[in-house]
């Protein structure tokens, strides 16, 4: 008996409409599984993304734009799991030092929807991409609207919907730090956001665009940056901690993550380290 294909086949071979995953976002679907275990909504809400189509041809189609028409670093399935895993992290080490969320704080809802509305936003948050860069968390918001509505769908409280659905997209349309965002939550994917800086987001622009173009210190910086983690802090809940093997990644650090930190609601709970060659600096 002939066995199943892996589910990293090929995308050119995607013939009956199944939805194929890379390798990598196997490996990163396995784990947002295993981060999810004890929120049985948001895990139910997960495989939902999971089995989406649409959602998966807008991931699809923003990488395509973001990588091979506009010639920036990966915008697309993998990059939305990263945040997604690292929002999800950032939420359980909060949680853990007594910080509540804004849906807790407000009495408008429950932690499990404060992670059903953080995995919305993380998945869903560069899909404008498909139209561009210029205002791409705006377009990713229209976008995303419909998607969010079908997904919540078996979701019988109307209340329930509506505040993670509102919730979710102040996180999409404050990702780019150019607007004050209010809630733990939206705090919480922009920093997510900007936590993807290893090197691997950067590898296929740095293999497609050989000549020199405008964005390349983004792709660079990334490039050099070999390791992100996110773990308990020694000072504050939240230890951002990240190696680097040349300097040229403290841009990164400085001009894309810090800007996010600065501007995220979660800035007192966060502490950021950086290194390269044995020399740590402490940003917060």
């Amino acid at each position: 008996m002939e066995s199943s294909p892996p589910p990293w086949r090929d995308r050119a071979e995607r013939k009956t409409g199944a939805i194929m995953r890379s390798k990598k976002e196997y490996v990163l679907d396995r784990r947002l599984k295993s981060a999810l275990k004890a929120h049985g909504d948001a895990l139910m809400l997960f495989d939902a993304m999971l089995c989406d189509e649409e959602l998966r041809e807008l991931q699809d189609y923003a990488n395509t734009v973001s990588i091979r028409r506009l010639g920036f670093n990966d915008h697309g399935p993998v990059h939305m799991r990263e945040v997604a895993l690292n929002a999800v992290r950032m939420l359980e080490l909060l949680r853990e030092a007594g910080v509540r969320t804004s849906l807790e704080t407000d009495e408008a809802g429950d932690f499990e929807d404060s992670v059903c509305a953080v995995l919305c936003a993380a998945f869903m948050h560069d899909i404008g991409m498909t139209v561009g860069r210029q205002d791409h968390e705006r377009v990713s918001c229209i976008l995303a609207a419909p998607v969010i509505d079908r997904l919540l769908a078996g979701i019988e409280s109307v209340h329930r919907r509506i505040i993670i659905k509102a919730t979710a997209l102040e996180g999409i349309l404050g990702h780019m730090a150019t607007r004050r965002v209010h809630s733990v939550e939206a705090g919480i994917i922009l920093v997510a956001d900007g936590c993807d800086m290893e090197r691997g987001r950067a590898r296929i622009p740095m293999s497609i665009n050989k000549t020199p173009q405008a964005g390349d210190i983004h792709k660079y910086s990334a490039n050099s940056i070999l390791r992100v983690e996110i773990v308990k802090g020694e000072k504050k809940p939240i230890k951002i901690d990240v190696e680097m093997e040349s300097e040229v990644g403290f841009f990164q650090i400085e001009e894309v993550l810090l800007s996010k930190v600065d501007s995220s609601t979660v800035k007192p709970y966060v502490e950021i380290y950086a290194g390269v060659n044995g020399t740590r600096r402490e940003y917060l």
